[in-house]
Formats: structure tokens, sequence, C-alpha cells
């Protein structure tokens, strides 16, 4: 049990695309491991990320660090030169921006640090539902097809179809195959997906 608290998503990748095999080190078979995947109670040691959300946030840092902080700090200069720093909207508003601009440069930096970047490029298409892949599944009952991917919790956005690995329809697909039927709960109560197409894109 004190294997699972420990293993990274490195290590938990390939158990996601073997059937019987164990994990590194552990006695611990695929089956059992999507189980505690599916469970809000364990906590990765790494928070998994696709590898285009790494690239975005590497851009946003760049940006932050070479644009934003250099424009701020000589704004702030040029605001102390008109004298009592008391009545100087300029250059408080400065310091508004130097504040949000250095916490965002933070945050990145510790989701960066923290994160488990997965290129599903590199990794072979089995049909399997695992992190980064693009899912195309079918409503059994009205036959609407949905596109989705799945990424991390930073990067989700359901108006882009990018739904977070912990959401209720991204935990219920995860582990299935190209032909399975899944029954998840959603807002609108219970429904059963066909598993149409898995893609490494």
């Amino acid at each position: 049990t004190t294997e699972i608290y420990t293993l990274s998503l490195h290590d938990a990748l390939p158990i996601w695309e073997r059937s019987e095999q164990s994990a590194p080190g552990g006695s611990v078979n695929s089956a059992c491991y999507l189980r505690l995947l599916k469970d809000t109670r364990i906590t990765m040691q790494r928070v998994p990320m696709t590898a285009k959300g790494a690239k975005a946030l590497r851009e946003e840092l760049e940006k932050l660090k070479k644009e934003d902080r250099p424009r701020i700090s000589a704004a702030i200069a040029e605001a102390r030169e008109h004298g009592d720093l008391k009545e100087n909207a300029e250059y408080h508003a400065a310091r508004e921006q130097q504040g949000f601009c250095e916490g965002r440069i933070g945050d990145i930096e510790g989701k960066l640090s923290n994160a488990q970047i997965i290129d599903i490029q590199t990794i072979e298409n089995t049909g399997k539902v695992i992190f980064g892949v693009t899912v195309t599944i079918i409503d059994v009952d009205t036959d609407e097809t949905k596109v989705y991917q799945i990424v991390g919790d930073d990067e989700a956005n359901i108006k882009e179809g990018k739904l977070s690995v912990n959401s209720p329809i991204a935990r219920g697909l995860i582990g299935r195959e190209e032909g399975d039927v899944v029954q998840i709960d959603t807002p609108g109560g219970t429904r059963e997906y066909e598993v149409d197409q898995v893609e490494h894109i």
C-alpha cells in the first residue's frame, strides 16, 4: 500500500498500457492501480501535465520575465520621479501590477517544478484511454458525438474540449478501450457512452 502513495506518474503510465504486468518495485497490477487512480484520496507525488500545456506555461513565463517584469519596473521608477508616493496613483498601480506579475511567475514556476510532463505523441496508441489522449465518445441514447482531450487540472477548458483528468467523465473513461461502453454520472444524470476512437495527437 505504501508504494502506491509514492508511485510517480512516470511509473504509472506503463501500468495503464499493460494489462497484467506489475508496477516497478511493487506487485500492483493495472486493474488495481486504475481503481486506486479513481480514488480521490490518493495523491500523486507529481501533477500530470501535457507537453502542450507545459509549453504554454513556459512561453507565458518567458514573457512575464523578459517583457512584463522590466516594463513594470520601469513604470515604477518613472512614477517615483513624480514625487509624493502616498498620492501617486501611477506608482500604486504599477506596484499592484508588479505584485500580480511576481505572483504569477512564482505560480508558474511552482507548477512546472511539480509537473510530470507527458508527451502523448511519444506513447504507443493501444486504443486505451490514458492521460493526454484525445477520445471520441458517442452518447448511446442520442448518438451525439463528443471529442475530449484528457489533461491536467490547470489545463482544463471545457469550451476547448479539454477535460481535467479528475473530472467525472475523464475518470469514467480512464482505462477503457475503443468499443467499450461506459456509464458515467453527469449533472444531468447517468449517461452511457461508447468509446469510439482514441488518438495520440
